[in-house]
C-alpha cells in the first residue's frame, strides 16, 4: 500500500466569510481543497479526511431554537447535530473528491463512514465546557444570545468575536477503526471522524450511548492516525505556515522544526488556545505516540506542502 495520511480539514476553513455561509458556498470551498487532496494522492498517497463542523453544528443548533419558538417544533440534541454534519459535509467531500478523480481518469472512489468515537463518562471537561461551535457574534449580540438562552456558555474566541462553548472530551478509541483500515486497504479514499466524531460513552451492558459534546477534530485525528499508523498527519488552518509571534513586527514562520522544539514553543505560549494551540497539541500527540511526520498548511498549499515546499513539518 502507499503511504497513509490523515488531512484534517477545518469546519471554518469551509465557510470563508459571514457573505459565504450557505451550502452551495461551502460546496465550492470542499470542491477546491478535493483538488488538492486528489493532488496529494497523485503524489502517491493512501488519503483519509477528516473535517471540523463548529459552524455548522451551530446553524443546526440555530434553526432549530427558532423552528421551535415559531413551530413548535422538536429539539435536536447536540450529538445528532454532529451525526448530522458527518452525513452532509461527508457527501460534499465525497462528491467532490470523486468528481476530480473522474476528471483526472483515476479509477479510485471516496467514501464516508459515520464515525463513533469513545469518551470517558468522567471526563472533567463535561464540568467545564470550552470547545468553541457556531457563529461568530459582536459582543453585545452575545449578551442578548446569552440573555435568550441561559444554559449556554459564551467566550471570547481569540479576538475574533463570541462563540458558545461545549464540553469537549478527550477522544480515547475510534470505533470504527477497523472499518476504515479495511477500506483503505481496499483502495478507498475515506472520509470519516467527521466533527472530531461523534461522542459516545460505554453503557452498563457494554453498548454505546450518545452524549451532548463536541470532540476536537484535531485531537480525534491525531488519534485515527495514531491507530491506525499513519505516516503523515496534516492539520489544515488558515495559514501556510505556523508562526511564532503571530502578527507582530517580530513574526517568525516555521518551517522545519522537533517535536522538542514545537513542545518548548508551547512552553513559551506561541501559540492561542481554542485557535493554533490545539493544533499543534494534536502533532504533539502524534508523533509521541510514534508518528513519523506531521505538517501544518492550509487546505490550498497541501500539494506543496507534501512536496516540502512549504508548510510547517514537525518531525520526531
Amino acid at each position: 500500500m502507499n503511504k497513509l495520511a490523515v488531512v484534517a480539514i477545518g469546519g471554518n476553513s469551509l465557510i470563508r466569510d459571514n457573505a459565504h455561509q450557505s451550502v452551495e458556498d461551502q460546496y465550492a470551498a470542499i470542491v477546491e481543497t478535493a483538488r488538492h487532496i486528489v493532488g496529494m494522492i497523485e503524489q502517491g498517497y493512501e488519503v483519509i479526511v477528516t473535517h471540523g463542523n463548529g459552524p455548522q453544528v451551530g446553524f443546526i443548533l440555530r434553526r432549530a431554537e427558532i423552528a421551535s419558538e415559531v413551530a413548535a417544533m422538536h429539539g435536536v440534541p447536540l450529538v445528532s447535530c454532529g451525526a448530522d454534519t458527518q452525513g452532509s459535509i461527508g457527501y460534499q467531500i465525497q462528491q467532490a473528491i470523486d468528481n476530480e478523480f473522474r476528471l483526472r481518469g483515476i479509477r479510485k472512489s471516496a467514501v464516508t463512514i459515520i464515525t463513533q468515537v469513545l469518551v470517558d463518562k468522567n471526563d472533567p471537561a463535561f464540568l467545564k465546557p470550552s470547545k468553541p461551535i457556531g457563529s461568530f457574534y459582536s459582543e453585545e449580540q452575545a449578551h442578548l444570545i446569552q440573555k435568550e438562552n441561559p444554559s449556554w456558555v459564551m467566550v471570547s474566541d481569540a479576538g475574533r468575536g463570541y462563540r458558545r462553548v461545549v464540553p469537549s472530551p478527550a477522544p480515547r478509541q475510534i470505533v470504527e477503526k477497523e472499518v476504515i483500515n479495511l477500506l483503505v486497504n481496499a483502495g478507498y479514499c475515506v472520509i470519516g471522524a467527521g466533527g472530531g466524531g461523534i461522542p459516545v460513552v460505554v453503557k452498563e451492558n457494554g453498548g454505546f450511548d450518545g452524549v451532548d459534546a463536541v470532540i476536537d477534530k484535531d485531537f480525534a485525528s491525531s488519534l485515527l492516525a495514531t491507530q491506525l499508523a499513519a505516516d503523515l498527519l496534516i492539520i489544515s488552518t488558515g495559514v501556510p505556515q505556523v508562526y511564532l509571534n503571530y502578527g507582530l513586527p517580530t513574526e517568525k514562520a516555521l518551517d522545519r522544526i522537533t517535536l522538542a522544539e514545537i513542545k518548548e514553543y508551547v512552553q513559551e505560549n506561541h501559540f492561542t488556545p481554542g485557535s493554533m494551540l490545539p493544533k499543534v497539541q494534536a502533532v504533539i500527540n502524534f508523533l509521541e505516540a510514534g508518528g513519523k511526520e506531521a505538517i501544518i498548511t492550509n487546505p490550498e498549499s497541501l500539494e506543496e506542502a507534501v512536496a516540502g515546499r512549504t508548510g510547517t513539518h514537525i518531525i520526531p
